[in-house]
C-alpha cells in the first residue's frame, strides 16, 4: 500500500501500524529496529515499507546495536528511528544519554510491558520513570510525548520527529501495549510541520567547508559546566513553548483526575460520571510528560480542593504532580500495577471512597 493512497481517508488501523505509517509519513530514512512484544508489528511495517520506498532499513542484533545505528544516522541529518519496549528500552539508556549530549535528533518509540526485570506483555504506565527521569548517567532530558488514542499516535509521531530536529533533542513517544494493539479509525495526512536545515551541524563529508566533530567527551570541567548550562537553558526553552496537555471542566472544579495516555480514556468517562452524581469533577491530561504541564497544574491548585492521579503503575507521575501542586492541596493516587486499567465504575467508586 503506497503511502499517498492512506493520506485525507479514515482507515481502521492499529496503534502500532499507525506510529509506523506516520513515521514514514513524517518522512523517517532510516529504521533500525529488534523484535519485543508488544510493538513488534511496528518493525514488521517498516520491513517491507522502508525497502519498498528505498529507505534504510536493518533488523539489528539486539537492542543496544539499533540505537547506536539510529545514532549514526542522524547524525548525518537524516530523519531515522527505532522502537521497543520497556526492558528493551532499559539496555538503550547509555545510548539516549550519549545522544542527548551529543544533541543528535534521534526518535524512539517506547510501548510499555510490565515489569520490573522482564515483567510480562500486559499493558502497563510503569516506564513513566524510565523517560521522564531518564536512566543514563549525567544531567540530562528527553522530550516525552504520550497519545491516548490511535489518532494521536499518527499526530505525536509527526511531532516527535519534528521536535527532536528543531531541538536537536532525543523524543519519545511513549505509550502502551493496550493502545500499541488497539484499533481506531484513524485519519493520516501530510506531514504538518515544515522541514528543519541540519545543514550547519550534519556530518556530511568535510569537502568545500571545515571539518565538523560531534562528541559526548568534554575533559574540562568549566567547558563542561558552559555546555549543561547551554543544555538546560535549551530546556527551559522547549518548556516555554512546548508544554501539551488536555483539560475538561477544571474552571469550577472541586477535584481534578490526572492522568496520561490509554489510561485518561477511563479517567475522562469517570469524570463525566462523577459529574452526573453532582460531584464538580474536571479532567487534566498531560500530553508532554517532559517537559511537564508544572505551570498549569500550580495555577489549578489555587482554586481547587484536591487532585487524584489514577495511573496503571505503583504511582509515578503522582509525584511531579505533588512537586506542581507544592502543598497547595492534597494529591491522591489511585492505581493498578499492571494490566488494563482501571474502569470508569472503579475510579467513581474510589472518588467517593477518598471524599
Amino acid at each position: 500500500m503506497s503511502t499517498q493512497c492512506l493520506t485525507n481517508k479514515k482507515v481502521l488501523t492499529k496503534g502500532n501500524y499507525a506510529i509506523a505509517q506516520a513515521a514514514v509519513l513524517a518522512g523517517c530514512q532510516c529504521y533500525f529496529g529488534y523484535p519485543i512484544t508488544p510493538q513488534s508489528e511496528i518493525g514488521e511495517f517498516m520491513s517491507g515499507k522502508m525497502q519498498e520506498l528505498n529507505r534504510g532499513y536493518v533488523s539489528a542484533e539486539s537492542e543496544l546495536a539499533a540505537i547506536n545505528m539510529v545514532i549514526g544516522a542522524v547524525s548525518t541529518g537524516v530523519k531515522a528511528m527505532t522502537s521497543s519496549s520497556s526492558c528493551a528500552v532499559s539496555l538503550m539508556q547509555e545510548a539516549l544519554s550519549y545522544a542527548t549530549t551529543d544533541e543528535l535528533p534521534v526518535v524512539l518509540v517506547s510501548v510499555m510491558r510490565g515489569g520490573p526485570g522482564l515483567g510480562n506483555i500486559y499493558p502497563s504506565q510503569g516506564d513513566y520513570f524510565q523517560v521522564t527521569k531518564g536512566g543514563g548517567n549525567g544531567d540530562y532530558n528527553l522530550i516525552v510525548l504520550a497519545p491516548s488514542t490511535v489518532q494521536e499516535c499518527v499526530d505525536l509521531t509527526y511531532k516527535a520527529f519534528y521536535l527532536a530536529q528543531k531541538y536537536r533533542n532525543p523524543t519519545v513517544l511513549l505509550a502502551d501495549g493496550l493502545l500499541g494493539q488497539m484499533m481506531e479509525p484513524v485519519e493520516f495526512y501530510d506531514y504538518p510541520y515544515p522541514e528543519i536545515d541540519t545543514s550547519d551541524w550534519a556530518l556530511t563529508g568535510a569537502k568545500g567547508r571545515k571539518s565538523r566533530i560531534i562528541r559526548s567527551y568534554g575533559p574540562l570541567a568549566e567547558d563542561r559546566c558552559v555546555f549543561l548550562e547551554k543544555l538546560f537553558q535549551k530546556y527551559k526553552v522547549i518548556e516555554e513553548n512546548e508544554v501539551e496537555w488536555e483539560e475538561i471542566n477544571t474552571d469550577d472544579a472541586d477535584i481534578v483526575l490526572v492522568s496520561f495516555g490509554s489510561t485518561s480514556r477511563n479517567v475522562k468517562t469517570a469524570m463525566k460520571k462523577l459529574r452526573e452524581k453532582g460531584i464538580k469533577a474536571g479532567f487534566f491530561r498531560p500530553i508532554t510528560l517532559y517537559p511537564f504541564p508544572n505551570k498549569r497544574l500550580a495555577e489549578l491548585s489555587r482554586k481547587t480542593k484536591k487532585f487524584v492521579t489514577v495511573e496503571v503503575n505503583m504511582g509515578q507521575m503522582v509525584n511531579d504532580v505533588k512537586l506542581a501542586v507544592n502543598g497547595n492541596c492534597p494529591v491522591e493516587l489511585i492505581h493498578k500495577g499492571v494490566g488494563a486499567p482501571p474502569s470508569a465504575d472503579e475510579i467513581v467508586l474510589k472518588i467517593e471512597e477518598l471524599l
